[in-house]
């Protein structure tokens, strides 16, 4: 009985219009504590979950799956997710996007809604913050991409390996003198894992490393790259391509034009504007394939929980 509920039945319940239903549900602002509060107790009471009642409705035929980016402007992200749209759609899937803008509370609160709503599954891009626990429930219909985690299925990149691939490059075009700008080690992948391996290939080489940490965005790639410029400088490595997108602004501005970038990931305005930049593709296009095929595969429990690593091309 409970399942024939409808939005109009839970509004009188709870005395409040429809409208104030649905934001509650879409979990939309506009609702004051103590409404949503009564909202969701009349829900839980009445056992009302809607993609349910919609399911019946339309005789269980929606297949409906989110996709958690951490902001909808990120290149890269998006990258992966117009290759994973369409496989996606073609096994009969409804994709809805959200963003987490790297709040582990708003994954948490994302999660909890889709849970209410009976979603058949996520693909969720990782970040420093996200612990197992907020995770734990959707362990069997949950693709992480770009982080791996003990027990859950995931999609990252080879961070490592994308930085060699560059170094290797940089190295045999004959500089000695490579710099690097990157992230701070909070991030373990971007941060930690690119700037280890850069360490390492200086070690490898008896390069002198010279490096700054100062995060992901095109601004403080171009307020921090000064700080790695030193007259013998011949090649500067940036941990991702925003980071060098701001660079090369400033390098331009200061007339070093002899100077080769290099960086992971390249957008294709990057290489419209930049086409000098030597880059590598970490397979974001491949991931989005893997990670909508591996998470088809967990919903219809036809593959196991794998960790799949993406490995990386220059461009």
């Amino acid at each position: 009985m409970h399942n024939r509920l409808t939005i109009k039945d839970i509004a009188r319940l709870s005395g409040v219009g429809k409208s104030t239903v649905s934001r509650v549900l879409n979990n939309e602002s506009g609702v004051s504590a103590r409404t949503r509060e009564r909202v969701e107790a009349v829900m839980q009471q009445e056992g009302f979950s809607p993609s349910r009642s919609a399911r019946a409705m339309r005789g269980q035929s929606d297949k409906v799956v989110a996709i958690i980016v951490t902001r909808l402007d990120s290149l890269s992200e998006n990258l992966a997710v117009q290759t994973m749209l369409p496989s996606l759609y073609e096994q009969g899937y409804d994709p809805i996007m959200m963003e987490s803008q790297f709040s582990p509370k708003l994954v948490e609160e994302h999660l909890g809604i889709l849970q209410r709503r009976n979603i058949d599954g996520v693909i969720l891009f990782g970040f420093t913050g996200i612990t197992e626990k907020i995770l734990q429930s959707w362990q069997s219909t949950l693709v992480l991409m770009a982080r791996d985690a003990k027990g859950f299925a995931s999609v990252c990149y080879d961070d490592e390996g994308a930085i060699h691939i560059l170094m290797t490059r940089l190295y045999e075009q004959g500089h000695r003198q490579i710099s690097f700008l990157g992230v701070p080690h909070s991030d373990i992948t971007t941060g930690y894992r690119r700037h280890q391996a850069y360490l390492a290939f200086c070690d490898s080489h008896q390069l002198t490393p010279n490096f700054v940490l100062p995060g992901l965005a095109m601004k403080q790639g171009y307020d921090h790259v000064a700080q790695v410029l030193t007259p013998e400088t011949t090649a500067l490595l940036c941990a991702t391509d925003t980071l060098a997108l701001g660079a090369s602004k400033y390098l331009q501005e200061h007339q070093c034009p002899n100077l080769q970038l290099a960086s992971v990931g390249s957008t294709p305005l990057m290489k419209f504007l930049h086409p000098e930049i030597v880059t590598v593709d970490p397979g974001y296009a491949e991931a989005g394939r893997q990670a909508a095929k591996q998470l088809i595969g967990q919903i219809t429990q036809t593959c196991d929980l794998q960790q799949i690593v993406i490995p990386g091309s220059l461009q």
